[in-house]
C-alpha cells in the first residue's frame, strides 16, 4: 500500500501501530545490545508513542499548512542518477515453474582505464523472480569461465568445459555488489571505493525463481564513478560453510566458518545470506586461547566477541554498516555463526521431514557471511591474499 497521502494512509492507522509497537516495521534485525550501525532505521521510543497516540485518537489530520511538500520518487535508481549504466545484452527467460539453474551473463565494461566506484546499484527488471544475484568483476587475466559465451545468457550445465562447469559458482573474482530482497546499494564515503581494473568483464551471476507466469529479465547495474583515486579500496570478503547437513525437524542447528586476515583492514559492514530455513546469524572477532595458570600448561578456550547478532529474515536481507568503522590486525581471526530452524515451527520451511544440504534452489541452504573491508588502494584481492 501507498503511504504518499493522509488519504490512503488513515485507513492503516491501526496497523501502523501494530507494526511499529512490534517492530516489525520499519524492518531492522540487528540486536542493539551488540553494535551500532549507521544504516539503522529503527524508529526511537517517542517516536513510535506518538504513531500509538494518533492511531488510537482516530488518526486525525494536521493541519494542512504544516505539510511538507510532495516527495518526487525516483522511478528506478536509490543511488543519484548513475554516471554509466551496464544491462545484460541479452534477456534472460525466465519459465512459470520449474527450478531454474543459476543463470550467468557476461558483460564487457570495455574501460581503457581502471575506474573507482563509489556507488553501485543492482537492477532487476523482474524483482519478483530474483532469488539473489551476485556481479562479479572479472579482470582480463582471470581464467574464470574464459570459455564462456560473452553477451549471452548460460548456465554452468551448457559449458563445454567440464572444469569450467565444476568451477562456475567458484571465484576468487572480486564482487562488485550483491543483490537481495530488501537489501540496499552501496555507497561509500569519498575515502573509499570499489576498484575495476581497465579491461575488465562484469559476470552476473542470477538465481532465478518461478513464480507462476513465463517472464524475462534483463538486469542493469548502475555505477557511480570517484572523481579522483581514493587512498582505500572496498574489498568484498565472505566467510562460507557448505559442509553441513541439517536434520529433519532441528529446531537450532549450528553450522559456522572462521577465517584469519592475511593483512590488516578496516571492517565496515556485514552481509548474512541463508535460505528460508534460517534462523538467526552472527559475525564473531576470535581471540587467541589463554594459557592457565598452574602446572599442567593447558590452554583455556578461545573468547569471542560479537559483532553482529542478527535474527534472519529471508525476505530482508539487509547488509548491516557499522557506525564506527573497526581496524583489524594482521591475523585476526573471523567466525560467523548460522542457526537454521528445520522444524515444523518455522513457517517458512520448505519441507521439516527432508535433511538439508548447501545448494543452489530456495529448498536448499546457504551459509555465507559476506563482509566488506576497506585495504590500502594499491591492494587487489590477490594480493591481499598474500601472507608475509
Amino acid at each position: 500500500m501507498a503511504f504518499e497521502q493522509f488519504e490512503q494512509t488513515k485507513p492503516f492507522a491501526d496497523a501502523i501501530r501494530t507494526a511499529t509497537q512490534q517492530k516489525s516495521m520499519p524492518p531492522w534485525f540487528a540486536d542493539p545490545a551488540i553494535s551500532t550501525f549507521s544504516n539503522d532505521p529503527s524508529l526511537s521510543a517517542k517516536e513510535i508513542a506518538t504513531l500509538a497516540e494518533w492511531a488510537t485518537g482516530g488518526a486525525p489530520a494536521g493541519d494542512v499548512r504544516d505539510a511538507p511538500a510532495p516527495r518526487v520518487w525516483a522511478e528506478s535508481w536509490t543511488i543519484p542518477q548513475p554516471d554509466l549504466v551496464l544491462e545484460m545484452p541479452q534477456p534472460v527467460p525466465i519459465p512459470a515453474v520449474g527450478d531454474i539453474e543459476y543463470t550467468y551473463e557476461i558483460v564487457p565494461t570495455h574501460f581503457i582505464e581502471g575506474r573507482w566506484v563509489q556507488m553501485a546499484e543492482v537492477l532487476p527488471a523482474r524483482r519478483a523472480n530474483v532469488h539473489h544475484a551476485v556481479v562479479y568483476v572479472r579482470p582480463p587475466d582471470s581464467p574464470w569461465l574464459r570459455h564462456a559465451p560473452v553477451g549471452v545468457p548460460f548456465t554452468a550445465s551448457t559449458l563445454t568445459d567440464p572444469a569450467e562447469r565444476a568451477g562456475a559458482m567458484w571465484t576468487d573474482s572480486d564482487v562488485l555488489l550483491v543483490y537481495a530482497p530488501g537489501s540496499s546499494p552501496d555507497m561509500w564515503p569519498a575515502t573509499m571505493a570499489k576498484y575495476i581494473p581497465a579491461g575488465s568483464d562484469l559476470v552476473f551471476q542470477m538465481h532465478y525463481t518461478a513464480n507462476g507466469t513465463a517472464t524475462s529479465d534483463r538486469t542493469r547495474v548502475g555505477l557511480r564513478f570517484s572523481k579522483q583515486a581514493p587512498p582505500q579500496r572496498v574489498l568484498t570478503l565472505q566467510l562460507t560453510n557448505d559442509h553441513f547437513v541439517i536434520p529433519p525437524g532441528a529446531p537450532d542447528y549450528r553450522v559456522e566458518a572462521r577465517g584469519t586476515l592475511p593483512n590488516e583492514a578496516t571492517l565496515l559492514s556485514f552481509f548474512p545470506h541463508m535460505h528460508l530455513r534460517g534462523k538467526r546469524f552472527e559475525y564473531n572477532l576470535v581471540s587467541e586461547p589463554q594459557r592457565k595458570s598452574g602446572d599442567n600448561g593447558g590452554e583455556s578456550s578461545a573468547r569471542f566477541q560479537p559483532l553482529l547478532r542478527v535474527n534472519y529474515h529471508f525476505h530482508w536481507q539487509m547488509s548491516y554498516r557499522l557506525a564506527t568503522p573497526l581496524h583489524l590486525a594482521a591475523g585476526t581471526e573471523l567466525q560467523a555463526v548460522a542457526w537454521f530452524d528445520n522444524s515444523r515451527n518455522n513457517p517458512h520451511n520448505p519441507d521439516p521431514e527432508a535433511a538439508v544440504r548447501w545448494g543452489e534452489q530456495t529448498y536448499d541452504e546457504m551459509m555465507v557471511g559476506f563482509f566488506d573491508v576497506a585495504v590500502d588502494a594499491h591492494l587487489n584481492k590477490k594480493d591481499f591474499f598474500v601472507r608475509h
